[in-house]
């Protein structure tokens, strides 16, 4: 099979646009990663990581910091939390079966989804 120069130049020019298409995800994937924050080998999470974690809100997060339940550090006048805190943390205060429910609740709504308010939904005689 022989191809000429033209097609093979627009080959070469579409395979070098998919190189440098993955390259780009490739450094904002590293990127991404030298921005986690650690110490002393072990991750640490912001106030936003922890609430999208435990699903609490900022406030609740501060009374557990204020009642010394969970423990923080600040650096740069910045609030984090190390990994083996929050696991520790979540060991000695959520309940196993809460945790349990929460997980049957969550492949519940991901099956069957909670329609959104003003929605009607049609419903089908059994």
């Amino acid at each position: 099979m022989l191809v000429d120069k033209a097609e093979f130049e627009a080959w070469m020019e579409r395979i070098m646009g998919e190189l440098y298409r993955i390259s780009r995800k490739q450094d904002k994937a590293e990127a991404r990663e030298k921005h986690l924050n650690y110490l002393n080998g072990e991750r640490l999470y912001d106030n936003q990581e922890v609430c999208q974690l435990l699903r609490i809100n900022k406030r609740t997060l501060q009374r557990y910091r204020n009642n010394g339940v969970l423990k923080f550090y600040t650096i740069y006048h910045k609030t984090y939390y190390k990994e083996s805190d929050l696991h520790e943390f979540i060991r000695n205060n959520f309940d196993e079966n809460e945790v349990k429910r929460q997980a049957r609740e969550d492949r519940l709504s991901e099956t069957f989804p909670i329609p959104k308010e003003g929605t009607e939904s049609e419903e089908t005689p059994l």
